[in-house]
């Protein structure tokens, strides 16, 4: 299949087991065995799926997709050793795509993942247009890494573009300061919130036309900052 998938299990003999397994079926498999792990990993690279055991150091599998959910769609298949339905209805609550109770058969979890990949490739056939974000005059192509305003090139550095395609990607979502440096910086950056407010003051300057009056990247007071649709 050529997709990358992540498995995240503490069980370090599941992980190994499904890693062999997946990369017989062509797909490239990266590995980690703990919750913060997973959201960073998840945040550095672009994955087909992921494979998510709630049962996790750090941070649980819950909170992982939780956190996921703010920042990326990847299909994620929770790994559960609990059969009870709280639990499956919690991890599917929280963003989970499917689950998997644990003892598994490796021939399901094939199974689950090679539906949600047809799935998930139907669907980005048929919004394959959503490469291009067009908002109100304002272009940003995610594969180039390029942003237009009125038909201009505006050059951004790769902060700048990540807060604007973060907030573009979903419009009209509140993001405080300390959610938009965690996404964007990483929960390790040693700096504060107000690196997100230089970094929006930045580039107001740079895509709107009266930066005290955005037409784009708006603020909610006591809040945070939002893109208007």
């Amino acid at each position: 299949m050529g997709r990358r998938v992540l498995v995240v299990d503490d069980e370090k003999l599941i992980v190994k087991g499904l890693k062999f397994s997946l990369e017989q079926e062509g797909l490239n498999v990266d590995c980690c065995y703990d919750g913060e792990a997973a959201v960073e990993m998840i945040m550095s690279n672009e994955y087909d799926l992921v494979l998510l055991d709630v049962m996790l150091p750090k941070k649980n599998g819950f909170e992982v997709c939780q956190q996921v959910r703010e920042f990326s769609e990847v299909p994620i298949i929770m790994l559960t050793a609990k059969g009870e339905d709280i639990n499956k209805i919690l991890g599917l609550e929280y963003g989970a795509d499917d689950y998997i109770t644990k003892p598994f058969n490796i021939l399901e979890v094939k199974a689950r993942i090679k539906a949600i990949m047809r799935r998930n490739n139907r669907a980005q056939e048929g919004t394959s247009q959503k490469k291009n974000l067009n908002k109100k005059g304002l272009v940003l192509d995610k594969e180039s890494r390029r942003v237009f305003v009125d038909g201009v090139e505006i050059n951004l550095t790769v902060r700048e573009f990540d807060l604007l395609e973060l907030l573009v990607s979903n419009p009209s979502k509140v993001y405080s300061r300390d959610n938009l440096m965690n996404l964007i910086w990483g929960f390790d950056f040693p700096g504060d919130a107000r690196t997100v407010d230089v970094h929006i003051r930045r580039l107001r300057e740079k895509i709107e036309a009266n930066p005290s009056e955005p037409k784009y990247v708006h603020t909610k007071w006591g809040v945070g900052y939002y893109f208007d649709d």
